[in-house]
């Protein structure tokens, strides 16, 4: 990571993007790939943020674009899950300590979940920036809980009771499911670039997930996702 690199700001949703473009008072637009890149400052760091949109091609382009192109040196992903740990309920934010992707599967030829030519299924989030995250939440969100753990990632929206129980049994450790963050380790990984994640969880991924999902996040996780953002580039040493 060279230093002084700037710190990308990811989300999946602009109603998710939106809050923390409100807090950069200098941010200006790059077109690159058909997205736009917001840079600017925050806290006293030099700061790219982004829409990644939704899924996990569009998550590994993106990624690739802030490493190639603007050579950040941490990323950060903010967004929305469904909930999969049985403690885990709506309103309760995860910060991933690894991801996987669940939809992976190239057996027999290799393991399911294993990615071809890795020779893994999990790629961790960085410890320290996941650790900065974790605090963020903690002293920002005071009466939202915060779980750590495994997020899974697939090109599908979890939306009922059978594929979340199917999911549980496969995964007893996946604490939600989300459809951008395992690319985005993915990707990182190849990079050498340090990358952590935080989910406000909307649903529990089953029946009762076709709820007013627009409306949670505009009223709950937008306001976490500035927060969060905001506490955790205040903490995090400039360099």
């Amino acid at each position: 990571m060279r230093a002084a690199a700037p710190i990308a700001i990811v989300a999946a949703m602009h109603e998710e993007l939106a809050p923390v473009l409100a807090l950069m008072p200098d941010e200006h637009k790059v077109v690159v790939a058909g997205r736009e890149f917001w840079q600017g400052h925050l806290h006293g760091h030099e700061v790219v943020a982004v829409l990644a949109r939704i899924g996990k091609v569009a998550a590994a382009t993106t990624a690739t674009v802030l490493a190639e192109r603007f050579q950040v040196g941490r990323v950060v992903f903010t967004g929305v899950a469904g909930g999969l740990g049985p403690g885990v309920q709506v309103g309760d934010v995860v910060v991933a300590s690894e991801f996987l992707q669940h939809d992976m599967d190239a057996s027999p030829i290799f393991p399911r979940h294993e990615l071809p030519l890795y020779g893994r299924s999990r790629f961790a989030a960085d410890p320290a920036l996941a650790g900065a995250l974790c605090e963020a939440a903690r002293v920002s969100l005071q009466r939202a809980r915060v779980h750590r753990g495994l997020v899974v990632s697939g090109d599908r929206f979890v939306s009922t009771t059978a594929e979340a129980r199917a999911l549980q049994a496969e995964l007893p450790d996946a604490l939600a499911v989300e459809m951008e963050g395992a690319a985005f380790a993915q990707v990182c990984h190849d990079f050498d670039v340090p990358f952590a994640a935080v989910r406000t969880i909307s649903d529990r991924a089953d029946d009762a997930a076709h709820g007013d999902f627009l409306q949670f996040i505009r009223t709950v996780a937008s306001p976490y996702s500035a927060a969060i953002v905001e506490a955790l580039l205040r903490g995090l040493p400039r360099y």
